[in-house]
């Protein structure tokens, strides 16, 4: 298929001030592409910069401010692109940096903005630092990089402390000590899989070479960077380390006291990072993902430190109207007191899409985890046990109610054509670290990485002119571009529709709640006389005096139906 990207040169001077705007991520639309699942532009399964090149025209069609790429960077692909081998390059399955630099310029050519992924808690076990100190003695500088220690016991037999990582098993490696007898060694620390080692913090060789790697692709044109695990860089470790049964639980560290989530002193190397993006005009954007307790997230997005965090509140939450304007609530004044904006998600990379998670019994509380899909996956992922109807209607009225709040709104690719979760793919065909460390307990996240469907027919329904790298069902041909580009109702046509006026009616960051004697309907106000209005319950409901401009599903004799959303104006 021909990557040849054709753009519009007519003067948009619209978006120019956009692109200029000091300002334009405070209320930006941003769509995360995760690469490997994108485009295929060679035809060689994986998804590839070309690919999202080739795509750009698309990209505009959609309305979107900017783009987010997750990790294109030259990795194993033990965590999907998260163990890094090389931070200042492009994996060469997927491109070049001339290739990186085409992407660039086309998406600025089309008023589009450029996210990139940094991942600085840990490296991949591949990176020359790691293999440097894998080579290097006990105490010398190239380890000093990382974090090795003596493990416990008569002959250090066991690891320093019983942490457990995020994907399952031990937090730390045992390594053999180089020379010709290769004898039991040191122990390395990895939060995550024993491919990712975790940096070093403290030592200034690593804080001085991540300032290199910012500004290495601030001047190749990155507008921005979402900072992975934003909270886990900094490290408190003493000699004796607190065993796993001591340590506080993650969610509930409202003090900063876990010796390896948010930690106080994360936010010196954010200041640091905020100095650096303040050189560029317009300054660049950060947007930390921090998982960490409400009281604590403020502190992430402030101006002198990274400037913005994700607020994965509704993301957890049940479809539910006073949820939704709990959540709401509270997030728009945690932004108000940091001075940032909040921002908004549905779908992302790590989690089951939304149009599922809506179609599955609703279980949780405001409190709870809502409904996670984890355990739908755990008992095989059917897409016969989803409501897919209700769940995809359900995604729309959402979608469109987000779309509608002050602060930013972060889509992820296949949302906008109201994708499903793959949730019963094979175990030989899987490929996240998760469900192999955890068997039984974590099916993985490849279900949300499955690759687009871009056409209703062919191999890999339009990714590539080869077979996608995760297998895609045959029903992915009823969700494809081509099956919905400009069909009146589809949920590609209501994205653009709503993008579209959203960036119309945007203004000022005020949301006023309108009373409702119906408590299953959410109303709120923005300035220019914007009103959303959202039906959580059951039965239509009468709407408010004004003009609809678009709505989430066809309207019931001028009521509002069941499980949708509509703008008046």
């Amino acid at each position: 298929m021909s990557s040849t990207v054709t753009l519009a040169t007519h003067f948009d001077p619209e978006r120019s001030e956009r692109m200029a705007d000091p300002n334009w991520w405070r209320q930006a639309a941003v769509y995360q592409i995760y690469p490997r699942s994108f485009y295929d532009a060679n035809g060689d399964g994986l998804g590839d910069i070309k690919g999202i090149t080739a795509k750009v025209p698309y990209l505009k069609s959609l309305g979107i401010d900017a783009v987010w790429l997750s990790p294109f960077y030259p990795s194993a692909l033990a965590d999907g692109g998260y163990d890094v081998d090389d931070y200042r390059n492009v994996d060469p399955k997927l491109g070049t940096l001339a290739d990186f630099d085409e992407m660039a310029a086309a998406l600025h050519a089309a008023g589009i903005k450029l996210i990139a992924d940094i991942v600085p808690n840990h490296s991949s076990d591949r990176h020359e630092w790691f293999k440097e100190a894998l080579a290097s003695p006990k105490g010398s500088a190239a380890r000093e990089r990382y974090i090795f220690r003596d493990g416990r016991g008569e002959n250090g037999e066991l690891p320093p402390a019983d942490w457990d990582s995020v994907f399952g098993g031990p937090a730390w490696e045992r390594i053999t000590e180089p020379g010709p007898e290769q004898t039991p060694g040191q122990w390395y620390m990895h939060i995550f899989t024993k491919e990712q080692p975790d940096f070093n913090w403290d030592n200034p060789e690593v804080r001085e070479d991540f300032l290199k790697t910012l500004r290495f692709w601030s001047d190749r044109g990155v507008d921005g960077f979402r900072i992975d695990v934003a909270h886990a860089l900094t490290k408190d470790l003493p000699e004796v380390l607190p065993s796993k049964s001591e340590l506080p639980k993650e969610g509930d560290n409202a003090l900063g006291a876990h010796p390896f989530w948010d930690r106080d002193e994360v936010h010196e190397i954010y200041a640091e990072w905020r100095k650096l993006f303040n050189e560029y005009n317009p300054p660049r954007t950060a947007v930390a993902e921090a998982w960490v307790h409400a009281d604590r997230r403020a502190r992430y997005a402030s101006p002198d430190g990274l400037g913005q965090a994700f607020n994965f509140d509704l993301l957890k939450a049940d479809f539910d109207a006073a949820q939704f304007r709990t959540i709401i609530t509270k997030n728009l004044a945690e932004a108000a007191a940091s001075g940032a904006s909040s921002t908004w998600v549905f779908s992302n990379h790590d989690v089951v899409r939304h149009a599922t998670r809506y179609g599955l019994p609703q279980t949780g509380g405001l409190d709870g985890a809502g409904q996670d899909g984890k355990a739908w996956l755990l008992d095989g992922g059917l897409a016969s046990d989803v409501d897919a109807e209700l769940g995809l209607r359900r995604a729309r009225a959402a979608s469109l109610l987000m779309f509608a709040l002050p602060g930013s709104a972060y889509l992820y690719q296949g949302e906008e054509l109201g994708l499903q979760e793959v949730g019963d793919i094979a175990d030989g065909q899987r490929q996240d670290p998760a469900f192999f460390r955890n068997p039984g307990v974590d099916v993985g996240r490849d279900g949300c990485r499955v690759p687009l469907p871009w056409t209703s027919e062919g191999t890999s329904f339009g990714f590539g002119e080869g077979h996608a790298h995760l297998p895609q069902p045959e029903w992915f041909a009823g969700y494809a571009v081509d099956a919905q580009d400009n069909v009146p109702g589809s949920t590609l046509e209501l994205y653009r529709k709503a993008l579209e006026l959203r960036s119309e009616l945007r203004a000022a960051e005020d949301l006023e709640w309108i009373p409702s004697s119906n408590e299953s309907v959410l109303h709120f106000a923005r300035p220019n006389g914007w009103q959303s209005v959202t039906n959580f319950g059951s039965e239509p409901v009468a709407l408010p005096e004004g003009t609809v401009v678009v709505s989430s599903a066809p309207l019931d004799g001028g009521k509002l139906p069941a499980n949708t959303t509509a703008w008046l104006v």
